[in-house]
């Protein structure tokens, strides 16, 4: 059986790290995203990496109407279906609240439309007894913070979210991983200023992988977020809200 990967956002930082990675491991790769050209450019460099087959297909969260065709391109004889989510958008808490329609974008990109896509997935997965996912949330989403609280909230319901899916898909045998990274150096964290524990896109692939290998539930990445977001957690809420963390 050949592994496929689809890979929902496909053009950012992280998930050209994971695409090289799997396609060196033989795995044939579905890259949806919105950027067509960078798609293609990215589906070149999996196959001279040795994936055998690397397709770009359109994908917008946004948009319902782009999930069907990637299931189906993906759903092929002699596959075994894996996904990995990527998506999500980050505008700055203050641009959101000077104008609260970009809240939409921001639950559509890092909730909804991820979750619809894998709720229209599961049966395939649940269907051949086997498969991965990865979603990739965030450490934003374990409390609210005065400083991104509308893309923690929608971090933190993709993380319940995965932890149902997980349970419902688990007793079929298919393993669903939530990614929680701290910063990473990408895109969206350019303009941020210094982050506390800042880590690389290639060093939250190789934590993937051993999570998977382990079948981890939950991986926090760097490791040193697990006791940090614990430790934010139990703050008491009378003393949290004085706070700038």
């Amino acid at each position: 059986m050949t592994d496929t990967w689809i890979i929902l956002g496909a053009s950012s930082t992280i998930a050209k790290a994971f695409t090289r990675s799997v396609a060196e491991q033989g795995a044939r790769v579905i890259l949806a995203g919105r950027r067509m050209d960078d798609l293609a450019a990215i589906a070149a460099d999996a196959t001279a990496r040795g994936a055998p087959e690397a397709t770009p297909v359109m994908f917008d969260a946004r948009d319902p109407a782009t999930f069907q065709p990637i299931i189906e391109s993906a759903n092929t004889e002699g596959t075994t279906i894996h996904c990995a989510v990527f998506v999500g958008s980050m505008p700055a808490q203050d641009a959101i609240d000077a104008d609260p329609t970009l809240l939409d974008g921001v639950i559509a990109d890092s909730l909804t439309g991820p979750a619809r896509f894998l709720q229209m997935l599961a049966p395939v997965l649940q269907a051949q007894g086997a498969g991965m996912i990865v979603g990739v949330g965030s450490v934003a989403g374990d409390r609210g913070r005065v400083g991104n609280y509308v893309y923690g909230a929608a971090k933190a319901g993709f993380a319940t979210y995965l932890s149902g899916l997980r349970n419902a898909l688990g007793r079929h045998g298919v393993h669903v991983l939530t990614v929680k990274p701290g910063p990473v150096d990408t895109a969206m964290t350019e303009g941020l200023g210094p982050q506390p524990f800042m880590t690389t896109a290639d060093a939250v692939v190789a934590d993937i992988h051993k999570a998977l290998g382990k079948k981890r539930n939950t991986l926090y990445t760097k490791w040193i977020w697990l006791p940090v977001m614990t430790v934010i957690k139990l703050i008491p809420e009378p003393i949290f809200k004085k706070m700038s963390i």
